[in-house]
C-alpha cells in the first residue's frame, strides 16, 4: 500500500514529489548514497546489466547501496516503486546484458538519466526480472514511476510484456494497471471543494451539514483505487502554493492524510500468520530545490536531505533518523 504524487508547481516555480510507503515491519531500512560515477552491475542475473552513473543519487532502501525503493537525483528526476500484487510479470532473464531486477531499477535509472524521457528510454533497454535477494523475506511484485519537474511515467509489468505509459494525472498507487484507474476517474467527477447549494424537495428545503459537504461520496477505506481518487483529489483542488516552504508543507499535508497506523491493515498470510501493515516512512523529493525529506515511523520529525552539499564521492548506506522527539512548549 503506497500513495504517490507531484504537487501543482508553486507560484515560484516549485516543484515537488510526495511518496508514502506501507509495508510490514520486516526490512531495516536504511538511506542510500549513490555515488555520482556508481558502477552498477546487476546481481539478479549472472552477467546482467552494468552502467555508469552520471548523478549522484539519495534514496531509501535496504540491505545493499542500490536496492532502492525510493530516491532522487542531482538532476531533479525521482524514481519510486510501488507495490503491485497480482499484477506484475516479470521477464524470463535472457543472458543478453540487458537483464536487471526490478530492485535495480531505481539506482540505473536515477543514475544515468535527467529527465522522464531519458528514463522511458533507459527502462526500455532493460529487461526486468523478477529478483527476491535471500535477505528479503517476502517477494516483490512492483511497479516504477518515474517524475521530473514537468512530467510522469509509469513502468507496469504486464503478462504480455513491459509497459511504459505516459501518467497525464500524475498520481499513483498501487494494483490494477494505471489505464483501469484513470478509467475510474469518471466515477468521481461531481467532487467540489464547495459546498452544494439548498435543495428543496416538496415543502421542505435541505441544506448541507457543513463544510467538506462537497466531498460527499470521496472513497475513504484503503485500498488502492480509493487512496488514487483521494489523493487525486487533495493535488487536484489544493490552492496553488506561493513558493518552495509552502510547497513543501502542502505535500507533508498530503501525505500525512494516507498514514497507516498498526493494526487497520492486516495482511492475512495464513489462518495462523497475521501481518499487520503500517506506514513505514514517507519522502518528499523536491526536484527544483534539489532537497530530499524523510519523515519515519519512528521519529514524529521530518529531515531534509540538501543533495546540492551531500558527499557523492562514494556510496554507502546511513541509518534512518530515530533520535527525534515532541518538542516541548511553555505556555
Amino acid at each position: 500500500m503506497c500513495t504517490n504524487f507531484k504537487h501543482q508547481q508553486a507560484a515560484d516555480g516549485s516543484v515537488a514529489v510526495g511518496r508514502t510507503m506501507e509495508f510490514p515491519d520486516v526490512l531495516p531500512w536504511q538511506l542510500s548514497v549513490l555515488a555520482a560515477d556508481f558502477a552498477g552491475v546487476s546481481g539478479a542475473v549472472t552477467g546482467g546489466k552494468s552502467w555508469t552513473a552520471e548523478y549522484g543519487v539519495v534514496g531509501i532502501g535496504a540491505f545493499e547501496p542500490q536496492w532502492l525503493a525510493d530516491g532522487t537525483n542531482t538532476a531533479g528526476l525521482s524514481a519510486h516503486l510501488l507495490y503491485m500484487p497480482d499484477h506484475c510479470t516479470f521477464a524470463s532473464p535472457r543472458h543478453d546484458g540487458s537483464d536487471i531486477g526490478v530492485i535495480e531499477t531505481l539506482a540505473f535509472l536515477l543514475g544515468t538519466c535527467a529527465t522522464v524521457d531519458e528514463a522511458k528510454a533507459a527502462i526500455a533497454t532493460c529487461n526486468v526480472v523478477d529478483f527476491t535477494p535471500p535477505q528479503i523475506p517476502v517477494p516483490l511484485p512492483t511497479h516504477i514511476i518515474v517524475h521530473d519537474a514537468t512530467s510522469c511515467a509509469v513502468v507496469e509489468f504486464h503478462a504480455d510484456g513491459m509497459v511504459v505509459s505516459d501518467n497525464p494525472v500524475q498520481v499513483a498507487t498501487n494494483a490494477p494497471f494505471l489505464d483501469w484507474h484513470l478509467t475510474n476517474v469518471g466515477n468521481h467527477l461531481t467532487l467540489s471543494p464547495h459546498v452544494p447549494a439548498d435543495v428543496t424537495i416538496g415543502d421542505r428545503t435541505f441544506s448541507p451539514l457543513g463544510q467538506g459537504s462537497g466531498f460527499a461520496g470521496l472513497p475513504g477505506d484503503g485500498s488502492s483505487p480509493s487512496r488514487f481518487i483521494r489523493v487525486l483529489s487533495d493535488v487536484r483542488f489544493a490552492q496553488q502554493p506561493a513558493d518552495e516552504r509552502a510547497l513543501l508543507m502542502d505535500c507533508v499535508r498530503i501525505l500525512h492524510n494516507f498514514d497507516i497506523v498498526p493494526g487497520v491493515a492486516i495482511e492475512d498470510l495464513s489462518p495462523k500468520v497475521q501481518m499487520p501493515e503500517m506506514t513505514m516512512w514517507s519522502t518528499v523529493s523536491n526536484l527544483t530545490g534539489h532537497g530530499y525529506l524523510v519523515n519515519t515511523k519512528d521519529d514524529p520529525l521530518w529531515y531534509v536531505i540538501d543533495l546540492t552539499s551531500t558527499d557523492f564521492t562514494s556510496s554507502r548506506l546511513v541509518a534512518l533518523p530515530t533520535g527525534g522527539a515532541f518538542t516541548s512548549l511553555s505556555v
